[in-house]
């Protein structure tokens, strides 16, 4: 018997009456195009690891093309545009399969928070390698926050 919780009523032994464990949508019924996001060795498939690794290839071409520039201060502007964007084609030619592979597996909100902690990883790694920057506390926390946004979307209390 369903509750209208989604929770799946216990009939046999104790606690007979007690809601005891989520029904996922296939079995109530409910057909989705998403599956749940909770981890297991179920979700293990390529087309839960594939997009998330052409996406950690694609960070580091979009990282590169927008923030590599930065090195030549004294090209000219018109050039490190022309080049950016020619490092930033083939960060689109990993990124649009990752999403189309992706979703289903994930929502589009799942997929853009993976991309903005792939990101923000990647980021961080090439600002102190490439750029030479020294990273503060204020940017770790700043970084961390952003990182738990993306926890809200896959594990949010509110939905």
């Amino acid at each position: 018997m369903l509750l209208d919780s989604g929770l799946r009523r216990n009939d046999v032994g104790e606690g007979q009456g007690r809601a005891t464990h989520p029904v996922i949508p296939a079995q109530a019924g409910i057909h989705s195009r998403h599956r749940p996001t909770e981890l297991s060795f179920m979700q293990f498939s390529p087309s839960a690891v594939l997009p998330i690794l052409l996406l950690c290839c694609s960070n580091l071409f979009m990282t590169t093309a927008w923030y590599g520039q930065l090195k030549f201060p004294n090209a000219a502007t018109w050039a490190a545009v022309v080049i950016s964007w020619g490092i930033a084609f083939f960060e689109y030619c990993l990124a649009v399969p990752a999403n189309r592979i992706g979703y289903g597996t994930y929502s589009g909100a799942e997929l853009k928070a993976i991309q903005e902690i792939i990101s923000i990883t990647v980021f961080v790694g090439f600002a102190i390698v490439v750029l030479g920057e020294k990273l503060t506390l204020n940017h770790f926390i700043g970084f961390a926050l952003i990182a738990a946004g993306a926890v809200f979307i896959f594990k949010g209390p509110f939905g």
